[in-house]
């Protein structure tokens, strides 16, 4: 029998983007093999969908309860050892919980849940199980965000006094100023998508690279939302200040209505030595900027780089490497800590970020809500 993690999916069938994107990932080092799961509410089209990409259907399942209740009565060497959860965030929250509950290693979409005490049941829930969680903030696995990481926590930087994190894209653009099309979009619905939808989706990205590159938490925020109707119930842009510390403050800016941009993420963190900025439409670079010395600029699978920078790096220089490795890596992390083998604490997202974000998410839309005032994190 293969030695590769059985892993289920949940969601992600037809043309899913993010289907697609956890399925190479999970194929990249060879380390998992999709043997089941529910691709799709629709019985018919979720067996379809399975045929398609060339899966057999005896673990395809109806719905997401019959695949855990069919699941534990099959000897442990057979069943699902890790499930991914790549459904809407509604579902999030009651998928993991169960799984969880169950025993399976769980690899979840963010948000993680779509309430902070949603996130905090979940997190109790994993402290008791002992199996392993990783949450998809898919950017930390480049190799260049996991050097600044690395960089950072050498010192190269110094004090940091400044972080800037921004998230921008346009998509929405086409369908926020249709009232028809506002009101059937799930992303545009509080029952589905939570309270929030610009920093639910993408702003906490852009929070969670300020923490995981820097290492420190933020503090406090002030939140202000844009929703550009007064139907619509969701933000859709929003810019957020933070504090860190009482001399460590900064900006997360993420957009939906950011008209022409595609997946414009940027990330510069500032210190009283040197500054570090990355940007995801050109990952292969990281800029060291210093007041005394010429603008330089890293790229990976070079020897100067970290260890961890290195073990997420494929090719040799020269090769660009973009969103499908990132998810490889947080994919190869996670199974390094299913096989209980040894890993960097970088090499994926945990429950600790999720609860962190989920907090996040929710101060925002308080802070915005009061009046633009300042409110402290909790998590």
């Amino acid at each position: 029998m293969s030695n590769k993690l059985r892993l289920g999916v949940l969601g992600g069938g037809g043309d899913s983007l993010i289907g697609v994107l956890h399925r190479v990932a999970s194929a990249m080092f060879d380390q998992y093999q999709i043997v089941g799961g529910v691709f799709n509410p629709d019985f018919e089209q979720n067996k379809g969908f399975a045929e398609e990409i060339g899966l057999p259907t005896n673990r395809i399942y109806s719905d997401f309860d019959t695949m855990v209740a069919e699941e534990l009565k099959l000897p442990e060497e057979e069943r699902m050892q890790v499930v991914s959860i790549l459904t809407p965030n509604f579902l999030h929250f009651p998928m993991a919980k169960k799984l969880i509950e169950s025993g399976f290693n769980v690899i979840c979409e963010k948000p993680m849940t779509t309430t902070y005490e949603e996130a905090k049941v979940l997190e109790a829930s994993l402290e008791k199980s002992g199996t392993v969680f990783a949450l998809t903030h898919t950017y930390t696995g480049y190799p260049m965000v996991r050097q600044m990481r690395e960089m950072i926590k050498e010192g190269v930087l110094g004090k940091i006094h400044k972080v800037d994190a921004q998230y921008y894209q346009g998509w929405i653009n086409p369908i926020i100023h249709d009232e028809e099309s506002r009101k059937s979009t799930w992303r545009l619905d509080p029952e589905k998508a939570g309270i929030s939808c610009c920093v639910g989706d993408i702003g906490v990205h852009a929070f969670n690279l300020i923490e995981f590159t820097t290492g420190l938490e933020v503090d406090t925020i002030l939140a202000d939302f844009n929703y550009l109707y007064s139907d619509n119930k969701m933000d859709i842009d929003a810019s957020v200040l933070v504090r860190m510390s009482e001399n460590v403050k900064g900006i997360v800016r993420s957009s939906q209505v950011a008209t022409g941009e595609e997946n414009n993420i940027s990330l510069a963190i500032y210190g009283d030595k040197a500054g570090l900025k990355w940007e995801q439409e050109n990952p292969n670079y990281l800029y060291v900027l210093t007041d005394d010395k010429p603008l330089q600029v890293l790229k990976p699978g070079h020897a100067y780089n970290s260890d961890l920078s290195l073990d997420g790096t494929k090719l040799p220089p020269g090769h660009p490497e973009g969103i499908f490795d990132s998810m490889g890596n947080i994919y190869k992390g996670v199974a390094k800590a299913i096989r209980g083998l040894e890993y960097n604490s970088g090499e994926f997202p945990t429950m600790r970020d999720g609860v962190r974000g989920m907090s996040f998410i929710e101060k925002t839309v308080e802070s915005n809500a009061n009046g633009n005032v300042w409110v402290k994190i909790e998590g």
